[in-house]
């Protein structure tokens, strides 16, 4: 293959995050700790770009370059659309809470692109060898990212175990792609998928090589029983990366199932459809039943996460296009919600406080009536709440689920959905109606409020008029 500009037209968004993510390092090495926010300013900018590219070079038809390993096609120009947007809106959460807690350096700006770069790696990835880099990357910057607070024992203790976790669970993935390999002899997934539908391989190996890769894509998720991982993390890790460890590698992972699952092994539909089945039922029942228990409001919403990741396999384990749309519906909105939700727990933090129980939302309303509006649209959409983005995902997910004669998994969900509003409203009530127990002002800069408004405003939008990012979606898999 001849490489010219032309013929690497369709990677060009990655490719200039690479290239901006390695001048800012550079450029980053000379700023003062007074001027480092041009760091923060460049990694905006940076991301606003990639966004303009992805939709300069998206096109209806899909394109496949780099010897058949990378993919650009409609569902990877909308998932990379919604990454890109939810990690800006994260960076922009997150400055102001680490200029407050004297952690503003330039390692969390360039490790948070990187981070981003794999994910976008991930989503156009086809074949077993670059969704794996795509995921190494990825990995690598958020073990670092968890580990930021260099003075902050549990922050180091999130990172090992997510460390250890995490490389056991890659090292599952890559036994599963070998056994996969193996039994095909191919790597990119239209061949594998050829092979599989030819019926000339060894189903037990196959089988085998399933199983070790949805073990692998059950772990990036943080779906039970590979959840171990997902509260610990997220409360020892500074609120800035749950922010962002929270909403935006879920767009990455749903990517991951679909091009692992659907695109290469698509012909094995009724034996990942078993265990995507186990999976969501679990997810959904412990997510939803443990974080009724939980005081601390980055626990919570780890088990939150959990409990969403069932509804996003339930999406998946249809099979069917109209599934895989509802699905992609779920991850992308969910991504937008979560990263709200930490948002505001961000921005409740100041110097030498940093917010971490649900009691600190106390009498929020009191204190910031647009932020308190903000979050219970947010806490809404989680909860499935009409009329925001959170209930028609959790409808369209269950009407796929219902399609393919699968009644009692939609009502096993929508049980469990009615547990999970009981914590979502119980925070609700807690800003509402108890008096505040902090009487600071809440301070927030002015590309924050309005970042937190947009991510709010679009939480409703969304929810109202739901058709025209649904069926980008759907058009993602029907063409």
């Amino acid at each position: 293959m001849e490489y010219t500009f032309a013929s690497m037209q369709p990677a060009l968004p990655e490719i200039f995050l690479l290239s901006a993510a390695c001048l800012i390092l550079v450029i980053d090495l000379f700023l003062t700790k007074k001027t480092r926010l041009v760091t923060y300013g460049m990694t905006v900018g940076a991301l606003i770009l990639t966004i303009i590219l992805t939709q300069l070079v998206s096109s209806a038809a899909p394109e496949v370059l780099f010897s058949s390993s990378y993919v650009r096609d409609p569902m990877s120009d909308v998932l990379k659309t919604g990454l890109l947007l939810v990690s800006l809106f994260a960076f922009v959460y997150a400055k102001d809470y680490l200029r407050s807690q004297d952690m503003l350096r330039g390692e969390y700006f360039v490790l948070g692109l990187f981070a981003v770069l794999g994910m976008m790696v991930m989503i156009s990835a086809n074949s077993f060898l670059t969704v794996y880099l795509g995921l190494e990357l990825l990995a690598l910057c958020l073990y670092a990212l968890v580990a930021f607070k260099r003075d902050s024992n549990a922050g180091a203790e999130a990172a090992m175990k997510y460390f250890v976790l995490g490389a056991l669970a890659s090292g599952m993935l890559l036994y599963g792609i070998s056994m996969v390999y193996g039994a095909t002899g191919h790597l990119t997934f239209p061949q594998v998928a050829e092979v599989i539908a030819a019926g000339s391989a060894d189903q037990t190996v196959l089988v085998f090589g399933l199983v070790f890769v949805v073990i692998g894509v059950s772990f990036k998720f943080g779906a039970v029983p590979f959840h171990m991982w997902v509260p610990d993390v997220y409360d020892g890790a500074p609120t800035p990366v749950t922010l962002f460890l929270g909403s935006a590698p879920k767009i990455a992972a749903f990517a991951l199932a679909i091009r692992l699952l659907a695109d290469g092994m698509g012909g094995l539909v009724v034996q990942w459809q078993d265990m995507l089945i186990i999976l969501a039922v679990l997810s959904m029942a412990l997510g939803n039943v443990v974080a009724i228990a939980q005081t601390n409001i980055k626990r919570m919403l780890a088990y939150s996460t959990i409990s969403h990741v069932g509804f996003i396999f339930l999406g998946i384990l249809s099979g069917t296009d109209e599934g895989y749309g509802a699905a992609m519906f779920y991850a992308v909105t969910y991504a937008l919600t979560a990263a709200g939700g930490f948002g505001v727990v961000t921005m409740l933090s100041r110097r030498g406080f940093d917010a971490q129980r649900i009691d600190d939302l106390k009498g929020l309303n009191d204190r910031s009536p647009w932020l308190a509006f903000m979050m219970m649209l947010i806490l809404f959409s989680m909860a499935g709440v009409p009329p925001t983005v959170g209930f028609f995902a959790k409808l369209f997910v269950l009407d796929a689920v219902v399609s393919i004669d699968l009644v009692w998994l939609a009502l096993v969900a929508v049980f469990f959905s009615i547990i999970g509003a009981f914590y979502y409203l119980r925070a609700v009530k807690v800003m509402y109606f108890d008096k505040p127990v902090d009487d600071e002002p809440i301070a927030a800069s002015l590309d924050t409020q309005i970042v937190l408004s947009v991510n709010g405003l679009a939480i409703l939008g969304f929810g109202l008029f739901p058709a025209a990012l649904l069926a980008a979606c759907r058009t993602a898999f029907t063409g």
